[in-house]
């Protein structure tokens, strides 16, 4: 697939996945929106060569901002789309606010879909388009503590799986990314959630969660089982914009591969048996 002048944008790219997502696609000919949340780190990553604005995805009109500054700098077109932001709020289910579940809707799952809705009249027009959304081993396979970035991710899955249907007929392909552990500042990221959300002192599992602050606050720099660096992530995500058939899903890591082999083969029981507890 020739990549001269083709242009993607890209969230969350700050740090991790969508950092090194940026700067290896720019070096091999993409044009890159390269954009965040923040304007500091939208003013580094122009410092670097990057073209970055600002890029909510809790924000709508920021988002309608985001996508016509783009169309603008292309003259009205976009060959792809990376859905890559995200974030997580640890805590067992039974201790979430519901309005902390909204929160994270928002920006998971929410600005996926209002942002795919801005790209796709764009592909439409002109006959093609790739909209690659970001999800997880836990967009299929639950974990406890996890249940907010859980619901949102089984929910992208749902919603991903649904769009690649409909886009049958088309050329515009719709494509799932589902990262296992993978070297990012998530686990930094969650900690202001769980402190604002979580009263976990005054919860009937306050003794677990001594175990699950001592992971999320874990500054050693030890990685996790089966953990990789993001350009595992960006590895897939060049299959899936560059290939002339490009897969519905990409599974990354060890932990996702067994992960979805376990959930065709064991019984749920089972799997509820050997899963971990944290």
């Amino acid at each position: 697939m020739k990549t001269s002048g083709k242009s993607i944008l890209i969230t969350g790219c700050s740090s991790g996945i969508g950092y090194d997502a940026a700067h290896t696609l720019a070096k091999r000919g993409w044009r890159v929106f390269a954009t965040c949340r923040k304007e500091a780190d939208c003013e580094r990553l122009r410092a670097e060569g990057l073209e970055s604005f600002l890029l909510d995805h809790a924000d709508e009109a920021n988002m309608e901002a985001a996508m016509a500054e783009a169309l603008d700098r292309t003259g009205g077109t976009l060959d792809a789309l990376f859905n890559n932001g995200a974030f997580a709020i640890p805590g067992a289910v039974e201790d979430l606010p519901t309005n902390a579940l909204r929160l994270i809707f928002e920006t998971n799952l929410f600005g996926y879909h209002h942002l795919t809705r801005l790209a796709i009249p764009v592909m439409r027009a002109q006959g093609h388009g790739r909209i690659i959304n970001n999800s997880s081993v836990l967009g299929f396979a639950a974990l406890p503590w996890r249940g907010a970035y859980v619901a949102t991710k089984f929910a992208l899955e749902g919603l991903t799986d649904t769009l690649r249907l409909e886009m049958r007929g088309t050329k515009i392909k719709v494509i799932l990314i589902e990262p296992g552990p993978i070297t990012s500042n998530i686990r930094q990221n969650a900690q202001p959630h769980f402190e604002r959300w979580i009263d976990w002192e005054n919860s009937a599992r306050s003794g677990l969660y001594h175990k699950l602050r001592e992971r999320l606050y874990d500054d050693s720099g030890t990685p996790d089982t089966f953990e990789l660096p993001a350009s595992a992530v960006t590895d897939k995500l060049i299959h899936a914009l560059e290939s002339p058939r490009p897969k519905p899903r990409y599974y990354v890591t060890t932990a996702t591969r067994i992960a979805g082999i376990a959930r065709r083969l064991l019984s749920t029981r089972f799997g509820d048996r050997v899963t971990p507890n944290g």
